[in-house]
């Protein structure tokens, strides 16, 4: 029949689980932290709302192109985004291999992409809240907290982008 419906040769061709991710954390962030979408989902109109949370959450890891009088300049504004980013991107590639030696398949997939997300979120607020201008025990905590929990609700995104591909 039509030869482009037959798959030969081996599947390292297709991406892997973690670059996948890496693709889909760089787009969350990239999109969801941009200027643009941050505006607009502040201007939601029932701030009550669950998609207007939700919405308000994507946009957690927000980045400027202008430092806007921060102290600390264009760097100290998208540390958090630049951290998230990098901290996802590593864990992504250091949590799967443990786990896809003990328990192959989708499943471990999307809960390594998922919970390679969370940490990443927490260690970037922590990490931003240390690197920035007025670090402090409790803007470190609340920071953890916030990082955590935007990691926890939005992490299956990363998780679904992580299935299917190779380990």
């Amino acid at each position: 029949m039509a030869s482009f419906l037959h798959r030969s040769g081996p599947v390292s061709r297709y991406g892997t689980a973690a670059g996948t991710g890496a693709l889909a954390v760089l787009l969350l962030v990239g999109i969801c932290g941009s200027p643009a979408y941050t505006g607009w989902a502040a201007t939601l109109t029932d701030p009550e709302s669950g998609g207007a949370f939700y919405a308000r959450l994507l946009a957690w890891p927000a980045w400027r192109l202008d430092a806007d009088g921060q102290a600390g300049g264009l760097f100290a504004a998208d540390v958090r985004a630049v951290l998230l980013v990098v901290l996802a991107v590593a864990l992504l590639y250091l949590l799967p291999a443990a786990q896809v030696a003990r328990v192959p398949g989708p499943v471990s997939q999307f809960f390594s992409g998922w919970a390679a997300y969370v940490l990443a979120g927490g260690l970037a607020a922590v990490l931003a809240v240390l690197l920035g201008p007025a670090p402090s025990l409790l803007g470190t905590l609340q920071g953890a907290s916030t990082g955590a929990g935007y990691g926890f609700l939005t992490g299956w995104i990363i998780g679904v982008a992580s299935l299917g591909g190779r380990a």
